[in-house]
């Protein structure tokens, strides 16, 4: 539910910053402040799910995410619509918290690829059907639409998920690190400022090192609260170990370059190609399409040969789709444009299931879920610096070549300062993702050979 709200969300920018006549800056708070706030309450609400019981956490956040749905349907501007989202996150969060850590107390450990390859597949037909059924009702209602369907299906799963999961088990008990999660979230929320203020129209040096000092000195507050913490909410002694780390780091960066692709060729649908909604949906349906054809191959063979390899091959395959996204021009047909994105969805899904297991296999049983909101945070810390990175270097690139025009006055004689820009960001993105295949592979072999 949280992924399908997602991909229309993503499918909806353009229409909204429309309707609102919004800057790219500011539009791109309605998805920023989501992935901001799940990746400041993630590693929280982990920990709160190991002392209060998992099933009980994500039941709430189902019905959380449902009333803050409801709520961004009626958002009567885009700063109710960015507060409303933040509710919506909060449900949210808790959902992804919760989810996998309950299907590693399902599945015997030799199995957990598997059970994380059936996560991967449920994640992507939300994924899938996101653009297609969020482009068919932009092009019939509005994108107010969009919010409104998922607040029966949320309210429908809380029902299931009542009756279906265990009762309250209390996999730890020791006290909540409150302090080190206001450090944790005072930094995400000052340097992603930061990177908001570069890419607005105008800004300041006094504003930059502001945030970007508090922001700073916040995460280093948050490392010596966390080192010292007898029961910290971040457990550092477990990056010691450069498997565990390194996939975490390779989880940052493979989001951060899969969210740019995502943020930025909606617009060129739109903006260049002049697509329907609807057609645009069919062509980002590249992406989670092949990721739920592949997502079950890949935890089984991530099962048979190994996380290492088939997750530096999946984060490699999107690379190198991503690279050729980046040469797209005003007169690339849409199917090609599809072609690549399928390629890039591709390596998506050969990565996910194998670095999640490969993440899993080295805690213990009592820390599993911190250490899925450790690995969820690792991707929506990579979903919002993607959405940060590709928005700051396409608008400095095409502020630069308008005379500091802002992507609301596209007019057809901007097309090729718009490529131009495209093709920066999506550079930027295939750079983060040569990045991220080094982690990966550089991460080793586990333990048991895989």
């Amino acid at each position: 539910m949280s992924t399908l709200d997602s991909s229309m969300v993503n499918i909806a920018l353009p229409f909204i910053m429309k309707d609102f006549h919004s800057s790219l800056a500011d539009t791109q708070w309605v998805v920023l402040i989501y992935l901001l706030t799940i990746t400041a309450t993630l590693l929280f609400w982990g920990h709160l799910a190991d002392r209060l019981g998992r099933g009980r956490i994500y039941t709430s956040g189902l019905l959380i995410f449902a009333l803050g749905s409801l709520a961004c349907a009626w958002a009567p501007g885009l700063a109710f619509l960015v507060a409303a989202r933040f509710s919506q996150a909060l449900g949210g969060a808790m959902m992804m918290a919760a989810g996998p850590a309950i299907i590693k107390d399902a599945f015997p450990r030799e199995q957990l690829g598997r059970g994380l390859g059936l996560i991967g597949m449920a994640v992507s037909l939300g994924l899938m059907s996101g653009p297609s059924l969020g482009g068919l009702l932009l092009e019939l209602a509005s994108w107010r639409v969009l919010f409104l369907l998922t607040v029966p299906l949320g309210l429908l799963f809380a029902f299931f998920a009542i009756r279906v999961l265990p009762g309250p088990t209390r996999h730890y008990t020791g006290p909540l690190d409150w302090l080190g999660s206001l450090a944790w979230a005072a930094a995400l929320v000052l340097l992603c400022l930061t990177l908001s203020q570069v890419s607005a129209p105008s800004w300041s040096a006094t504003g930059l090192l502001l945030t970007g000092g508090g922001g700073a000195a916040a995460l280093a507050c948050f490392i010596a609260i966390e080192a010292r913490q007898p029961h910290p909410l971040l457990v550092l002694k477990l990056f010691r170990n450069r498997h565990f780390s390194l996939a975490i780091v390779s989880a940052v960066l493979s989001f951060t370059v899969l969210f740019g692709v995502i943020l930025l060729i909606p617009f060129h649908l739109d903006r260049v190609l002049g697509l329907p909604p609807s057609q645009i949906g069919l062509v980002m349906l590249a992406i989670p399409s092949s990721i739920l054809v592949v997502s079950p191959l890949a935890g089984w063979l991530s099962d048979q040969v190994g996380a290492r390899f088939i997750s530096t091959l999946g984060l490699g395959v999107s690379t190198l789709g991503v690279f050729l996204l980046s040469t797209i021009q005003a007169a690339t047909p849409p199917s090609m444009i599809a072609g690549q994105l399928l390629l890039v969805g591709l390596g998506q899904a050969l990565f996910l299931s194998p670095n999640s297991a490969s993440v899993l296999s080295h805690v213990e049983a009592d820390k599993a879920g911190a250490a899925a909101a450790l690995l969820a945070t690792a991707r929506n810390l990579g979903m919002l610096l993607g959405i940060a990175q590709a928005a700051l270097i396409f608008s400095l690139f095409f502020r630069g070549l308008t005379n500091g025009l802002d992507l609301r006055d596209f007019r057809p004689e901007h097309t090729a300062a718009f490529l131009t820009a495209l093709h920066g960001a999506l550079l930027g993105a295939a750079l983060t993702g040569l990045l991220g295949t080094a982690a990966s592979w550089f991460r080793g072999k586990a333990e048991n050979g895989n």
